[in-house]
């Protein structure tokens, strides 16, 4: 039987390039020759995305889903939106800027065919400003030596997931978590492919410094307590070496006497210390706030709406009882509340 195909697309103020992706991904598609689905997902879109992703819907209703969340979660929250409610056997990620060719999809599916339950890519030839890619080698570098995942290339969101993947990342109830990051660890037979990159044709990144820092931020604190460790073993060395600096000091005023001079050096020190110090307590500040967020037990995305025009008949839904709306059962708390409210007005 043919597996079936379903493509998470998360949107964010991508309204002047919308038509383009869909004028290139349909017929990408259609020439798979087997069942798919298109699930766009709009992270609170303050143009027009929602209303021409509503217009897409209207024109093809049997092969495209929309759902429009709330406020802008953020990428990965909103391609974790898509896995909860995709059907298909094989799910496939994409950017909407067109920076990874639709036409490249069939690649993925081929990988899958042969046996990967996880197809990450490597972007040939990358089109991107000198600092994105000095940036992305960097990040790159940190990750490899804080965490185990092995990706090669892990700013290409174009990637493919086998539904039990899927199913596993979707029992997940990570506050902030890195999708592709995730789906490796759960990957049994991963590969990587390399595809073709190409230029924004429209529109504007939406990833600053900043958020690719707060990205990478989540990617080692999520994955690893590397961080962790390593200013436990920093703060050993440097306390064993303040330890060496504050014999060598006796030992000279004892023997020679003061030395008024070196008062600059010290302060040089101590500073340095107090650097240092700052820092770990970012990083274990990282993890406190990780840990608050994730026991608040609030819903990571809440969905508006979902467009869709019931069940197809080329793919056929499959039964998820264990998400809602985004929410793990251990998270949802509404029927407490209605019995509250039902107590409530009894008394």
């Amino acid at each position: 039987m043919t597996a079936a195909v379903s493509v998470v697309i998360p949107v964010y103020n991508e309204e002047a390039g919308l038509d383009s992706l869909f004028a290139r991904l349909y017929p990408a598609l259609d020439q798979l020759a087997r069942p798919y689905e298109v699930i766009f997902v709009d992270d609170g879109s303050s143009d027009r995305s929602a209303a021409v992703l509503r217009t897409q819907f209207e024109r093809r209703p049997q092969s495209t889903r929309v759902i429009l969340l709330t406020r802008n979660a953020g990428q990965h929250m909103a391609i974790l939106a898509g896995f909860a409610h995709s059907r298909g056997d094989y799910v496939i990620t994409l950017d909407a800027d067109l920076q990874n060719p639709p036409e490249e999809i069939g690649k993925l599916v081929a990988a899958m065919d042969q046996g990967a339950d996880y197809v990450g890519t490597v972007r040939a030839r990358r089109h991107d400003v000198y600092w994105r890619k000095l940036a992305s080698r960097m990040m790159n570098r940190i990750r490899e030596r804080t965490t185990q995942i092995q990706i090669t290339d892990q700013g290409c969101m174009l990637r493919g997931y086998h539904r039990s993947i899927v199913e596993a990342i979707n029992r997940c109830v990570e506050v902030s978590t890195f999708v592709p990051a995730l789906g490796f660890t759960f990957a049994r037979h991963p590969v990587e492919i390399e595809v073709a990159h190409a230029q924004r044709t429209a529109g504007q990144s939406k990833y600053s410094i900043y958020r690719l820092i707060r990205l990478n931020f989540d990617l080692m604190t999520g994955f690893s307590v590397v961080p962790l460790q390593f200013f436990t073993m920093a703060g050993m060395m440097l306390a064993l070496l303040s330890l060496f600096f504050v014999i060598v000091l006796a030992i000279r005023r004892i023997f020679i006497g003061p030395e008024v001079q070196g008062v600059f050096t010290l302060f040089g020190i101590a500073f340095f210390l107090i650097g240092v110090l700052l820092i770990g307590l970012g990083v274990v500040g990282e993890y406190v706030g990780r840990i608050y967020e994730q026991v608040r037990q609030r819903p990571r995305y809440t969905v508006a709406a979902v467009l869709e025009e019931g069940a197809p008949r080329a793919v056929e839904r499959r039964a998820l009882p264990e998400v809602r709306q985004g929410l793990h059962p251990e998270l949802d708390h509404s029927e407490m509340l209605r019995a509250e409210r039902a107590r409530g007005a009894t008394e």
